[in-house]
């Protein structure tokens, strides 16, 4: 099992990669949230000019949100920074479209963008929009072509795990799924202190936002396989409530505010600790190892572990010391 972090694009983010580095993580993933958080790609060169080891990546990408050819040239930028550490991400959009008013992408527009992303890296000329596109930057430019970088797809089900296994590297999902060589598993939590309360505030700061996906979640996209629906989660009715009381026009733009590092005001009518143990990675130590070996077993091959709450250095360290000599490289 591979120990790597993921992080949203905020001031801090650069120098929490720089610790995560020093901790022994593998890799540093970045999600694309444009509506809640700064700019992926540009966080990830501050964070290529902050580490030598570390591997870099978006996790995940949105196609919609740039012009194939844009998100090219970002990954070129990136390669020439941080050569041999890159990793690409490419998914259809939960948060990062949803807190727009859009629905996720269409399975077969992502597989398009994969497609044309990797022949422009590869030099090849591509159509685009009805239009010959290249990757035409001259000698000292960008890296010379052909580019090439892995690439992981997130997943949420069948269809996108078919696109992974035609045209990806490995998948990066929220549940393990078995049957790939490189299984990328996001996990929000907090390792606990010895006889620490789940209804503490510190944990209720570093793993509420985890557990707060699962509304969010299960209200945007009722019926996913393997996620809880609404009336299953305790505090859903309520938590639904408090949405559907908002103005429908307005009302994406509060189901996700505080996405993955913070509880917002309506997440925190709900959460309890119950719902922390039940729906996030959280717990003692050997717990927590022992939850490792169990996901190992069900398919994952890396855990991302994104930290939350005021005191991010600690979650990083008390994570990388939990994982022992898993992390340590």
């Amino acid at each position: 099992m591979e120990i790597s972090c993921a992080f949203p694009p905020v001031p801090d983010t650069p120098d929490h990669i720089a610790l995560a580095e020093r901790l022994g993580y593998r890799r540093a993933w970045v999600y694309d949230t444009p509506a809640l958080q700064l700019d992926v790609w540009m966080t990830l060169a501050r964070a290529a000019d902050r580490t030598r080891r570390i591997e870099l990546g978006p996790g995940v990408l949105i196609p919609s949100l740039r012009h194939v050819l844009v998100t090219a040239s970002a990954v070129a930028t990136l390669v020439d920074l941080a050569p041999g550490r890159v990793n690409v991400g490419i998914g259809s959009g939960f948060t990062g479209r949803l807190a727009m008013g859009q629905r996720p992408n269409a399975w077969s527009f992502v597989a398009q963008y994969i497609r044309q992303l990797t022949a422009l890296l590869a030099g090849d000329i591509v159509e685009v929009d009805g239009a010959a596109t290249q990757m035409i930057h001259g000698p000292g430019q960008a890296p010379p072509r052909p580019i090439r970088v892995p690439i992981v797809v997130g997943t949420g089900g069948p269809k996108g795990e078919a696109v992974a296994r035609e045209l990806a590297d490995g998948i990066f999902t929220v549940v393990p799924v078995a049957g790939f060589a490189w299984a990328t598993l996001l996990t929000f939590g907090t390792v606990l202190d010895p006889g620490e309360s789940l209804d503490s505030e510190r944990v209720l700061l570093a793993a509420g936002a985890g557990a707060g996906v699962v509304f969010h979640r299960a209200y945007d996209l009722p019926g996913a396989p393997g996620r809880p629906g609404m009336s299953d989660v305790p505090g859903g009715a309520e938590w639904r409530a408090a949405i559907d009381a908002i103005p429908k026009r307005e009302r994406h733009l509060h189901t996700h505010r505080g996405h993955l590092t913070y509880p917002n005001a309506i997440d925190r009518t709900v959460l309890t600790g119950d719902i922390i143990r039940k729906y996030t990675f959280t717990g003692e130590a050997a717990v927590l190892r022992d939850r490792m070996r169990e996901l190992a077993s069900r398919g994952a091959t890396e855990i991302a572990y994104q930290p939350a709450g005021p005191d991010i250095p600690r979650e990083l360290t008390a994570f990388a010391e939990m994982a022992g000599p898993t992390a340590a490289r």
